[in-house]
């Protein structure tokens, strides 16, 4: 595994920005007591308004809790994890447990489970907005980070998943990384939050409730569907029974395929929230850029300017940095603005193009996936204007050149 997808794994596990907080505050963090660390740093900034560092921690707590609320609510209503045992070493399967006794899980709690998540990153946002001293700063063992991802009391630690899936040169020096993050991480934390927040919101517009009652089946141990012969298929039947071509496996792929291909927007103003959320991250990822140029040190930097190194050890160039500051930022920006446009795939290149953002203001009745493969879908969003860069076989390439190929992605995901 590269260095890069290391370091996607390292962000995505939690080890975002912390705070220079009091060592109480960091003990919450590795010992897996989240909720108990939110109630205090929340005291603490009772308080003292005024400390930014506490409220740095502060957001890291908030934004860890719902990936910890999502996967207690799983746990809670019986997550079929075992169909994902089989050949897994038995280490592996631990993390992955079962309920056996599971609560009913219907479709208002399933959009309720979700909204918990899109909140609790929208919380850990504004707690982050409202940092204003620059020099905050903690560092970090990120190993010893812990989730209680379960719910269940047993919080999990970033290094034992380091340890389980792979053990190599990058996966033991993740375990002793110790990371000093500063104001730049305080925006490249919130610009997650707000993508993150973007795509829950986009899933809460859609109508599934069609989707859930005739596919929840294969997910959940005890979802509440009208179809009853539906859970009959599986009672006192291990879901691991069924191969891959049998008939109730191949029924339910193919109805699951057909929802999901045509969802009703029934909440089309949660499109124009996830726009601005978006159009927030796009902004963190200028302010990241300015606080991070500014960095005189070299003090364990999650992501380090050209001048310094950097605990990943991956060389940022001043290329890379024009290269994404320059065109990816800017480029989204103004797609996102309305100002360019994404290419469309049919008629006369370059004759007209998409307004992304029309599209989300004013989103159609239905998500229709095959009429927007087709063509027909977009046509109220069809303009002549300015198509953008990211679309120039040109601009293209140069990206590709500068990030090293496909190391474009990794970085893309580390550099938010």
């Amino acid at each position: 595994m590269s260095r890069l997808m290391w370091c996607a794994l390292v962000g995505l596990v939690g080890v975002g920005p912390a705070v220079a907080a009091p060592p109480v505050a960091a003990r919450y963090l590795y010992e897996g007591k989240l909720s108990d660390g939110e109630k205090a740093l929340l005291l603490h900034l009772q308080a003292g308004p005024a400390d930014d560092q506490v409220r740095f921690e502060l957001g890291v707590i908030q934004f860890l809790r719902g990936f910890e609320k999502l996967g207690a609510n799983l746990y809670k209503y019986g997550l079929r994890t075992n169909t994902f045992h089989p050949g897994m070493p038995r280490e592996l399967q631990r993390l992955l447990p079962q309920n056996d006794k599971p609560e009913k899980l219907n479709y208002p709690a399933f959009r309720k489970m979700i909204q918990e998540v899109v909140d609790s990153f929208d919380t850990a946002a504004k707690t982050l907005g409202e940092i204003k001293d620059d020099k905050v700063k903690l560092p970090l063992e990120v190993a010893k980070i812990k989730i209680d991802f379960w719910g269940k009391g047993e919080p999990i630690s970033a290094g034992l998943l380091f340890r389980q899936f792979e053990l190599t040169e990058e996966a033991k020096a993740a375990e002793k990384l110790v990371v000093g993050f500063d104001r730049g991480d305080v925006a490249w934390l919130k610009g997650y939050c707000h993508i993150l927040a973007g795509v829950g919101e986009m899933l809460q517009a859609l109508d599934a409730q069609q989707a859930f009652e005739a596919s929840a089946h294969r997910f959940f141990m005890n979802p509440d569907t009208p179809y009853d012969f539906l859970l009959e298929d599986y009672k006192d039947v291990d879901v691991r029974a069924f191969g891959p071509l049998d008939f109730p496996v191949i029924a339910d792929a193919v109805q699951f395929v057909y929802h999901l291909f045509n969802l009703p927007i029934s909440e089309p103003a949660r499109f124009k929230k996830a726009l601005a959320h978006f159009e927030a991250a796009v902004e963190q990822g200028e302010a990241m850029w300015t606080y991070i140029l500014a960095e005189k040190d070299d003090d364990n930097e999650w992501i380090p300017n050209p001048r310094q190194t950097g605990v990943l050890k991956i060389e940022v160039t001043n290329e890379m940095v024009k290269s994404w500051r320059g065109v990816v930022l800017i480029e989204a920006k103004e797609i996102l603005a309305g100002k360019k446009l994404v290419p469309f795939w049919r008629g006369k290149p370059g004759a007209r193009g998409l307004n992304l953002r029309k599209a989300f203001l004013n989103p159609p009745s239905r998500l229709d996936i095959p009429r927007w493969v087709q063509g027909t879908a977009a046509m109220p969003y069809l303009e002549k204007g300015d198509i953008t860069k990211l679309a120039d076989p040109r601009e293209i390439e140069n990206i590709s050149r500068i990030f090293g190929g496909q190391n474009f992605f990794g970085f893309a995901l580390w550099f938010n």
